[in-house]
């Protein structure tokens, strides 16, 4: 099997298996608890929290939660609701993740102002459209909440998050309240360096990182105050009460540490993106590419016209390929009929948008895969243009 779907989960690491085992069945004491199993657990948990927060730009905390999609919407709900009352402005963007979307439409519901910042068809930000929204609420009140992705799930793209930060300030400056600013980096974290982040809240996810599923953490900046989420026994310092989840939590440092000894992992993705994408060029018409040039290498997005990406989907998993055609948190909900909104939001055509795979590499995959997925994927796309109407 050719595993190309690794935006969607990850395969885990044995080393990381292991752990998850040996805390299981070992190390299995509350770190909540006063005897020597429990000062073990908690030893363990001190441990894993110090690694995980290394990832993580200095001067706040890092709490551990069950995932990206906790994550974000702990963040936007939470920031809201600690500004609501004197603005209701969120800002974000129209390619986010259904994490951060479908959040911030809930409370648009309750009342919030929302301005949606638009991209090009290269997934590039409209910086000032976000300078423009933001000054609409200047003054007084501001923005509430500010929510950029880090690295699109869909494309790859790279948010420049650095100039919204800069643009934050510079609407701050005039006299406006400064608005939380938080990003969802669930598909940089381990791929791109997030330790010069700037925002004030950040979200990440283990399972993407070969880390188990159902564990994630949050970043919270210095200053930053998020109201309790979950209420019970006072853990992760009250933001999220419950005994911690210490088989996931434990995973997700080990993953941090194999791949921290893995000097090669980044080449080895770059130039499977680049062997891939060269070959798809050069052996298939018909194509776009819908990840920028300077897009994370993680991730390939391609367009293959007069095609449709579910159809070719089944037809490379018959062959052991597996890859996908946009983010599998909205395949539940018929995407495929609707579309990818990342290259709605584009402004892409239909065909297009019918014709995209994401192909997503993590360490597990190889450069000697290429020819076999390019001699597949040929050979799948040349199929279905001859059959011409197909639907």
């Amino acid at each position: 099997m050719v595993y190309l779907d690794n935006s969607s989960t990850t395969k885990v690491y044995k080393e990381v298996a292991d752990t998850v085992s040996r805390i299981m069945l070992s190390n299995y004491g509350n770190p909540s608890s006063l005897h020597s199993i429990g000062f073990e657990a908690e030893k363990e948990l001190k441990d894993a929290r110090r690694i995980v927060s290394s990832l993580f730009p200095k001067g706040g905390e890092v709490f551990f939660t069950s995932g990206g999609t906790e994550g974000d919407n702990m963040s936007i709900v939470g920031a809201y609701n600690s500004k609501k009352r004197e603005n209701s402005h969120i800002i974000t963007t129209t390619i986010e993740h259904p994490a951060v979307l479908e959040t911030v439409k809930k409370l648009e519901k309750e009342g919030a102002r929302v301005s949606y910042i638009k991209v090009d068809h290269d997934s590039r930000l409209d910086l000032d459209g976000l300078r423009e929204a933001l000054e609409s609420n200047s003054g007084k009140n501001g923005a509430a909440v500010v929510s950029v992705m880090a690295v699109n799930n869909e494309t790859g793209a790279l948010m420049p998050l650095c100039h919204v930060a800069d643009i934050i300030e510079e609407i701050a400056n005039k006299g406006a309240a400064k608005p939380v600013f938080h990003t969802d980096a669930v598909q940089g974290f381990g791929k791109e360096d997030i330790k010069t982040l700037p925002a004030d809240l950040i979200t990440v996810s283990a399972h993407k990182v070969h880390g188990p599923k159902g564990v994630g953490a949050i970043y919270v900046k210095d200053g930053i105050r998020l109201p309790e989420l979950i209420t019970g026994g006072g853990q992760e310092k009250g933001l999220r009460s419950g005994t911690e989840n210490m088989p996931g939590i434990s995973g997700f440092a080990e993953a941090i540490n194999v791949a921290s000894k893995d000097e090669t992992l980044h080449k080895r993705i770059k130039d499977i993106h680049e062997s891939l994408k060269k070959g798809i060029i050069d052996e298939i018409s018909d194509i776009r590419i819908n990840s920028p040039i300077d897009g994370t290498p993680a991730i390939l997005n391609v367009s293959f016209l007069g095609t449709r990406g579910e159809v070719i989907l089944h037809t490379l998993e018959q062959d052991g390929i597996m890859v996908s055609t946009g983010s599998a948190c909205s395949s539940g909900k018929n995407a495929h009929k609707s579309g990818s909104h990342v290259l709605k939001a584009m402004g892409l055509s239909n065909d297009i948008i019918e014709g995209a795979i994401r192909f997503s590499f993590g360490a597990f995959n190889t450069l000697d895969e290429v020819p076999y997925v390019l001699d597949k994927l040929k050979a799948a796309v040349q199929r279905f243009r001859r059959l011409g109407s197909f639907r």
